[in-house]
């Protein structure tokens, strides 16, 4: 199971950190990421890792700004995002699966993975 937390409205320029708690599974055996929809958009994928040693996946539109992290004490993921935009505003998602990369990629269907948080809601805007 996933539970995401941590949106909320913020102003342009400004960061956001959102978190997933995450049980039923060690990280490691899945690969975890963030998501994101936005209003008439499909759903986009912008980070997925599995430890952090392996490094992490990141959409263009978010390299740079947005940082994925983990605390396996807590069982927790953590997007870290940075120089929002307004253009950022969605509803964010964690999720998990065995090919969640695929998924990052959008190489195969959001329809396919196994497992999504809650979504989260993030508004950009002054």
């Amino acid at each position: 199971q996933l539970q995401a937390s941590g949106g909320g409205w913020v102003q342009p320029g400004g960061s956001v950190r959102l978190s997933c708690t995450y049980s039923g599974f060690q990280l490691g055996e899945l690969v975890i990421g963030w998501f994101r929809q936005a209003p008439g958009k499909e759903r986009e994928g912008l980070s997925c890792m599995t430890t952090p040693a392996r490094g992490a996946y990141y959409a263009d539109s978010v390299e740079g700004r947005f940082t994925i992290s983990s605390d396996d004490a807590k069982n927790a993921v953590y997007l870290q995002m940075n120089s929002l935009k307004p253009e950022d505003t969605a509803i964010y998602y964690c999720a998990a699966d065995t090919q969640l990369y695929y998924v990052c990629r959008g190489r195969n269907p959001p329809s396919e993975v196994a497992h999504w948080g809650q979504g989260t809601l993030v508004t950009v805007s002054s």
